[in-house]
């Protein structure tokens, strides 16, 4: 039996995800050595990419698309909600460019062929359960209480990604839709490496490429 969708996505990114964890953004925060405005950095490139992706998710007409998409999968109010947070507290970093990078492409990918939107939408999602377990890390190193400064972070949920997951492989079952949703999947991966290689700028370990 072959694997459905979200099995070929999980294969064939695995090398990618596996990547960013060895980037200095990654390796610090594990440390507990991440510079504050490293993480709020991240947020506000998220809030960038996460505008342009729900935006375009809620606004598509595609069957596919529609079928796949929940407004459980939202959110931008939490990363919105952590930089009001910081924002409060004297640090509000601009994103680097390649958020508006990424931000370019997911708007192009929904013009083109809508249904690619959902491997961007699986590398975002996915990433959400990695944070479950960065959330300790996150919440010793800032000092966070009470999910302030650490909602997105927080926001992991695996009943809600197998629920996505299950609807990816049930939806998008055709090879040659597959095959474009991972290839988009793959763009995502590449887009949140450069994010994460600005974000790694003068810490020890080098940024994934």
């Amino acid at each position: 039996m072959t694997d459905g969708l979200s099995g070929r996505l999980r294969n064939s990114t695995r090398a990618r995800h596996q990547a960013l964890e060895t980037t200095g953004f990654a390796t610090a925060m594990l440390a507990g050595t991440l510079p504050l405005d490293r993480y709020v950095g991240q947020l506000a490139a998220y809030r960038v990419v996460l505008e342009a992706l729900e935006g375009e998710l809620t606004r598509v007409t595609c069957p596919s698309v529609a079928s796949v998409w929940s407004p459980d999968l939202v959110k931008l109010p939490l990363v919105e909600r952590d930089l009001h947070h910081f924002a409060n507290r004297g640090t509000a970093p601009e994103p680097g460019p390649a958020a508006a990078e990424f931000a370019q492409e997911i708007h192009r990918t929904a013009a083109t062929e809508p249904r690619e939107l959902l491997g961007i939408l699986y590398v975002l999602e996915g990433s959400t359960l990695g944070a479950m377990f960065l959330y300790r890390y996150v919440t010793e190193a800032y000092r966070l209480t009470d999910g302030n400064g650490a909602a997105y972070y927080g926001s992991g949920d695996r009943t809600r990604w197998a629920a996505f997951t299950e609807r990816l492989d049930r939806t998008l079952g055709e090879p040659a839709v597959q095959e474009r949703v991972v290839a988009a999947a793959e763009r995502a991966y590449r887009h949140v490496a450069l994010i994460s290689g600005e974000l790694s700028v003068g810490l020890d370990s080098p940024a994934a490429v």
